[in-house]
């Protein structure tokens, strides 16, 4: 079983919720103290929502699936809702920007890789089904119970995309207070932008609500759990769920994962930190945790591994050179959760021998294929074509600085050129600065 990732003394508690209150995930509760009740007294299907805005999970993402791992070690059922409906529209929390529309192939394409991806961390009861539901009248229902300890994963296109708008505007957007509506945090911010806030967008909120109250409704979910800028949307689905059904239901919201400056963790130079192997190779997963920033090294190890609590902060309280033993047990641990002992061995192995001065184990960096035609270059159009420097005045600054080597030397000159002769075995290593490193490889 997939949560055997959890040992059973990551924590004392017995309660989940006490769990999820130790490591420091949970920010806000529509009613702490029955929560904690309702998680200590009986196993319930719970909920979190995922839009396909892309064709994999990143870390972002990762924080939740967590969460659902621990729900689900503690004997509760996760439902995972991929938005192949929602994702027609876009959630504008936490934006500034108008989301992209993507075709429907492309959001169902999307939603067939979050399951897969899904299926790496949970166990999941793959003969449950959600059937029916032909609008905003006609109830649907699950075709079983799901197996004790088992995960469900359910698309809300099943019951948006057949939507009659007038019947939904009728039944749902007439419970709805528009002023209520503007003063969320996540409108408010659109309302000052250019353009403003658009029809299309004000509308997320009350397919997420209505989310809520489909599932409330057809297989007894009574918990939505998201990020903190999901608040809003919970309490939207919460009061929806009342008004329809009479049904008492409950929300509650995450800590995002930021970094001591207050800034989302899990972006790099190339974009966003992905769960998928080919998007982010093990190594560069690995070297993106070995060097968080020191205040961070405990929130990491809190929220992204499952080691003890004990353990946690014994080594988050080292100091000096010694926060960096702390930060290569977090880096293995996240690596290992997502990509394996194999790989999150190798990565280690090669971040050693990279960083430590040893010899061995480069073949494990990341590896860039480059054209041999394309050669007979200055150096700072290859390290610009090799995705290091995004600009050739950030190039010819990095060279006057120091920061460039070929091979283990410095490049102190920079009309050097890159040409084949120089590469052994059609290889070289670049580095720039003390923490990225690439093999280059002729093709």
């Amino acid at each position: 079983m997939k949560y055997d990732f959890i040992p059973d003394n990551v924590s004392e508690h017995d309660n989940v919720y006490d769990v999820l209150k130790e490591r420091g995930f949970i920010e806000q509760s529509t009613d702490e103290e029955k929560v904690r009740e309702l998680l200590k007294n009986e196993k319930v299907k719970f909920y979190i929502g995922f839009d396909p805005t892309a064709d994999c999970l990143h870390v972002g993402h990762f924080m939740q699936v967590i969460i659902m791992m621990y729900m689900q070690k503690f004997g509760h059922t996760p439902v995972v809702l991929i938005g192949g409906g929602t994702g027609m529209v876009g959630d504008p929390s936490g934006r500034s920007d108008m989301r992209q529309m993507m075709t429907v192939e492309t959001i169902e394409h999307n939603c067939e890789q979050f399951k897969k991806l899904f299926e790496q961390f949970l166990d999941f009861d793959e003969e449950w089904e959600y059937v029916g539901n032909e609008g905003v009248y006609t109830p649907g229902h699950e075709t079983k119970t799901p197996e004790p300890g088992k995960a469900v994963a359910v698309n809300n296109a099943r019951w948006l995309r057949p939507l009659n708008y007038i019947d939904f505007l009728r039944e749902i957007g007439s419970l709805f207070n528009v002023n209520t509506m503007l003063r969320a945090e996540c409108f408010k911010q659109r309302m000052d932008r250019e353009g403003g806030l658009t029809m299309f967008e004000l509308n997320y909120m009350l397919m997420q609500s209505y989310d809520f109250m489909v599932m409330a409704r057809d297989f007894d979910v009574k918990i939505e759990f998201g990020g903190n800028d999901q608040w809003s949307n919970i309490i939207g689905g919460v009061d929806l769920t009342r008004k329809v059904t009479g049904k008492e239901v409950y929300g509650m919201t995450f800590s995002l994962l930021t970094n001591s400056e207050g800034k989302k963790m899990g972006k790099t130079q190339k974009g966003a930190l992905w769960l998928n192997a080919e998007k982010t190779s093990p190594y560069e997963f690995y070297q993106y945790w070995r060097n968080v920033g020191d205040a961070d090294v405990n929130k990491c190890l809190r929220m992204l591994t499952f080691l003890p609590m004990d353990e946690v902060n014994r080594l988050s309280s080292l100091e000096g050179q010694e926060i960096n033993k702390a930060k290569e047990v977090l880096a293995y641990e996240v690596t290992r959760l997502v990509h394996g002992d194999e790989e999150a061995a190798k990565a280690q192995e090669a971040s050693r021998a990279a960083f430590g001065g040893g010899g061995g184990g480069l073949d494990n960096l990341p590896v860039v294929e480059f054209p041999a035609d394309k050669l007979e270059l200055g150096v700072v159009s290859f390290i610009k074509e090799l995705g290091l420097v995004p600009s050739n005045r950030e190039g010819f600054m990095t060279i006057e600085q120091g920061g460039l080597k070929i091979d283990g030397e410095k490049v102190t000159d920079k009309k050097f050129a890159v040409t084949p002769e120089i590469f052994k075995d059609g290889k070289i290593l670049v580095e720039k600065g003390k923490k990225k490193k690439i093999l280059v490889k002729l093709i």
